[in-house]
């Protein structure tokens, strides 16, 4: 799937503010977001808000490089940061970070757990998965930038920890939190061992 799969237009405002934001979300449909980053200024600019819901459906919008262009004047950038309402399915307003196919990025990547029911620790030891993170930080050139990075559990007993050191990351990705050093080897998801049973009376 390329990257350019995601188009999104946006047009500059420069009435800012809160309740200009306001404004623009109540009456014209619009979510207010900012595109920073680079060498060029952050630049104010709002994106229909049907648009930017229908894109949000797909995970991958996340995680991958898009398309924005704004007043015909197209950039790469990736979403950042969303603002959401609390209680209705609304955007209050969009991060974007501008990004250069030469320069390494640094973004949060989704993890996808596979063969879960069916590991060891699940189906024959009949323990339960517990994820300690759902998402990645990782560094890579905007090309290399994975849709998302699979941990597979197949294997994985009741008691066993998943760290980030037992990934295989994609070529090209590296995980920031390793690149400070072993001690920053976080665990992933674990399998912990059935409550009763035959391990009763057990510590763990």
């Amino acid at each position: 799937m390329m990257s350019e799969d995601f188009v999104l237009n946006a047009a500059a405002r420069n009435d800012l503010g809160k309740g200009a934001s306001r404004r623009l979300r109540r009456e014209q449909g619009l979510v207010p977001a900012v595109i920073y980053g680079g060498e060029a200024d952050p630049v104010s600019v709002s994106i229909a808000h049907k648009d930017l819901l229908k894109q949000l459906e797909n995970e991958a919008f996340f995680s991958h490089i898009i398309n924005l262009v704004v007043d015909g004047k197209s950039q790469n950038v990736i979403l950042k940061d969303l603002q959401r309402h609390p209680a209705k399915p609304l955007v209050l307003h969009a991060d974007f970070l501008r990004v250069s196919k030469s320069t390494k990025l640094h973004t949060n990547v989704p993890l996808h757990f596979v063969n879960e029911a069916t590991s060891k620790g699940v189906k024959q030891q009949g323990g339960k998965v517990i994820h300690n993170l759902t998402q990645l930080e990782i560094l890579c050139l905007p090309a290399d930038l994975p849709e998302f990075i699979e941990v597979d559990l197949a294997e994985v007993e009741v008691g066993q920890i998943v760290h980030i050191s037992d990934l295989k990351l994609p070529k090209g990705v590296t995980s920031v939190a390793l690149s400070h050093g072993a001690d920053h080897d976080l665990a992933i998801a674990t399998i912990q061992k059935p409550k009763g049973g035959d391990t009763e009376g057990e510590e763990a």
